[in-house]
């Protein structure tokens, strides 16, 4: 049985809360890598940034959809949503769009589960961790680099 300890990427690149999303995107661009850790001045795994959540940041701006009745305007989706959406375009910093919490892997567990992850979920990017500890990553290059 092939394990994530015997496909994950050991030197593992972070970045925290206050990375601006220049230098992410530098990073991504430069390591030719999907996504990163996010990690606290501990050490500790808070989510993932990757590429879709740069890419996300430029959709256009989702107005939402209001009923108006006796001058009044009555809104047909969650006001957060909008709030979600303004955060999302003025974002600066990894904080503003990271993903959270991180969905992590143990070196111990069947490549298999990083696969069903993969596929059924799309994380892309999934930490490493053992004992609470950061110890590698695993991305879609690490499992197809099992088909050779």
């Amino acid at each position: 049985m092939t394990t994530i300890a015997d496909i994950m990427t050991k030197d593992v690149i972070t970045v925290t809360e206050e990375t601006p999303l220049r230098e992410l995107a530098r990073i991504l661009s430069e390591k030719h890598i999907n996504g990163v850790p996010v990690v606290d001045d501990k050490g500790t795994v808070l989510g993932v940034v990757c590429e879709s959540d740069l890419v996300g940041q430029n959709r256009p701006l989702h107005i939402p959809t209001v009923f108006v009745i006796f001058d009044s305007f009555i809104p047909l989706e969650s006001p957060w949503r909008l709030k979600e959406e303004f955060k999302r375009i003025t974002a600066t910093k990894v904080g503003d769009i990271y993903s959270s919490p991180a969905v992590t892997l143990s070196p111990k567990d069947d490549i298999a589960e990083a696969a069903r992850l993969m596929q059924d979920k799309r994380y892309y990017t999934i930490p490493v961790l053992e004992g609470g500890k950061l110890v590698g990553i695993v991305g879609k290059a690490d499992l197809i680099r099992t088909l050779l």
